[in-house]
């Protein structure tokens, strides 16, 4: 359901984020999607998605209204807030989440550049080169950033 509404509406990167969201709640033990409608749960997903994505933000693209992504899934708004909060507790997702970050959205999100180096919370793009080795060796940051000023 989730691919069929990302095909027409969204992208592949929502498609691909929204496989990785279900697979994460089916692997819950208990799986709060085994009980309920699949249709709410996958808009469900899909509009948690857009939260940290900004999707409905018009400025951003791909753009839609929880009304439209409502109607496209045949869902009712309460209906798909009440499930977004049972989503967001069981994986732990939030606002600007890394782990739920579109890839086309990484490098704009500050929180995916964020690490707690001795107790103090740094952006990582500001730290040595060493450092953010160990950071993208450990899977911390996707990538070093090469524009990067080096202030070492």
């Amino acid at each position: 359901m989730t691919d069929d509404v990302c095909d027409r509406h969204l992208n592949s990167e929502y498609q691909d984020l929204a496989r990785a969201m279900t697979g994460a709640l089916c692997r819950k033990r208990p799986s709060p999607v085994a009980s309920g409608q699949p249709r709410t749960w996958a808009c469900g997903i899909v509009y948690v998605l857009g939260r940290i994505n900004f999707l409905d933000d018009k400025s951003f693209s791909p753009h839609m209204t929880t009304a439209d992504l409502c109607a496209a899934f045949d869902v009712g708004e309460s209906t798909v807030h009440a499930k977004a909060r049972v989503i967001e507790k069981a994986i732990g997702a939030g606002p600007l989440d890394p782990q739920w970050t579109l890839p086309s959205l990484v490098e704009k999100n500050p929180l995916v550049w964020m690490a707690e180096v001795n107790g103090l919370l740094v952006d990582l793009r500001d730290m040595p080169r060493e450092v953010q080795e160990i950071a993208f060796a450990k899977g911390l940051i996707p990538y070093i950033p090469a524009d990067r000023k080096d202030r070492s």
